[in-house]
């Protein structure tokens, strides 16, 4: 990391100290249905039982209530929770919105929903119904449901301090165009989104204008577009999240302030695929990650002050693609190994700094075995330039004339930037 003391530092250990505060903070929300108010009462719902349909009990109920839901199919349209309830299930019991419906609305704080099968939600582009979609509320808890076939799964909008954990939420969508997002948060903060996992839909968990939220421990994969997408959300953070075989990985985007720790970046490939996309952002923080068999492990275009440091990138097409539009990045005691590419880049302008990397590549020698190389190393090769303007050339790869022309370029450099370079390139893998 920086030095002691640093901006950078003090930057980043704040936005890590601010989101486990924040978790801890949100952390009793998830007891919420545990603790029962003086006078509330319970409500059991069952088929053959005296009260028969959720939506009689949800008008019969009160604030502080708790509505047990018994195993069975409910086909009721749309059920709207307009009162502080706790909704839950007992068995799983199947919700189904027949196609037609948003089949769970909330619009009031204070709601626990949990351990319900909620499938077949209506589909629109212009009302974007889901299966549990929350309004304008805070301190709402999804929690231990599954979610299946929904045009959106879970969608909060305007949403405050709302935990969604636990939750299996998938669809069997072919087109964007047909599919919402999995977890979809819109105009949010203080959200807790841990331990779901998420697939089928367009993007497996997205964020637009959220701040001070929390993902973490979430699987994402087999989704059209991105397992994770971030627009205009900043001070976030996605720790320990595995995103796997979707349409182009994470993006983030037009954001600042992101945390992004432990996270694993697998199997995303494509003419546009990636691990991660980091587009527009600055001042963030990337850390512990690993990025295995991508077609791009990391993609910077436009991302400026990223410190990014003890991540693995093994395996994949190009490690890293670092944009002439980028600035005052720092790349440091990162693990370089079993890439076509380590580095590619559209231009010969270069304001970042490499330095102290693990680069398996690298021939030079540590005379002085301090385990720092003493020859300074170029990462771009030649060849990834020419492939970066001619991509037919690619079929030339492992060619002896293109081994020929890189061997030659390392020697005497003339065609790559002079300052493309790690000046204390490492001989030995980063412990991470």
């Amino acid at each position: 990391m920086s030095a002691p003391g640093s901006t950078t530092t003090k930057m980043i250990m704040g936005i890590i100290i601010d989101t486990i505060g924040r978790f801890l903070v949100l952390l009793p929300a998830t007891l919420l249905f545990f603790s029962k108010p003086a006078g509330s009462t319970t409500i059991r719902v069952a088929p053959a039982g005296h009260q028969a349909s959720i939506s009689a009990a949800l008008a019969a109920c009160k604030d502080g209530d708790t509505i047990i839901v018994s195993k069975g199919l409910y086909k009721e349209g749309n059920l709207v929770i307009d009162k502080s309830v706790c909704l839950l299930g007992e068995g799983m019991p199947v919700i189904d919105g027949e196609n037609k419906f948003e089949v769970l609305s909330v619009k009031k704080s204070d709601v626990t929903v949990r351990g319900l099968r909620i499938q077949n939600s209506g589909r629109s582009a212009m009302s974007d119904p889901g299966g549990i979609k929350i309004y304008d509320s805070a301190r709402v808890t999804v929690e231990g449901n599954e979610l299946v076939d929904n045009f959106f799964g879970i969608y909060i909008q305007y949403g405050t301090d709302c935990i969604v954990r636990n939750n299996l939420v998938k669809a069997s969508q072919k087109e964007e165009h047909q599919s919402g997002n999995g977890i979809h948060c819109w105009k949010s903060a203080n959200l807790q989104i841990s331990g779901n996992r998420i697939s089928g839909h367009r993007d497996g968990i997205y964020f637009e204008f959220v701040t001070h939220s929390v993902i973490w421990r979430n699987i994402s994969e087999n989704n059209l577009r991105y397992g994770l997408h971030f627009m205009f959300s900043n001070d976030d953070s996605y720790i320990t999240n595995y995103f796997r075989n979707n349409g182009a990985g994470v993006a983030v985007m037009f954001t600042k302030k992101v945390v992004m720790m432990n996270n694993t970046f697998e199997e995303n490939w494509g003419d546009s695929a990636y691990g991660l996309l980091l587009k527009e952002i600055s001042d963030c923080f990337l850390s512990g990650n690993t990025f295995t068999r991508n077609t791009t492990g990391i993609f910077f275009d436009g991302s400026n002050r990223i410190t990014m440091e003890r991540n693995t990138l093994k395996s994949n097409g190009w490690a890293m693609r670092l944009q002439a539009n980028c600035m005052d990045n720092k790349i440091r005691r990162n693990n370089f190994t079993g890439n076509t590419f380590d580095v590619g880049t559209n231009g010969f302008l270069t304001l970042n700094e490499f330095t102290e990397n693990y680069w398996d590549k690298y021939e030079g020698y540590d005379l002085d075995k301090d385990g720092v190389g003493d020859v300074p190393y170029h990462p771009l090769s030649l060849y990834s330039i020419i492939v970066e303007k001619n991509p037919p050339a690619m079929l030339l790869f492992r060619s002896f004339m293109i081994n020929l022309l890189d061997k030659s370029e390392k020697l005497l450099p003339s065609l790559t930037p002079d300052n493309f370079i790690d000046r204390r390139p490492l001989t030995k893998p980063v412990r991470l």
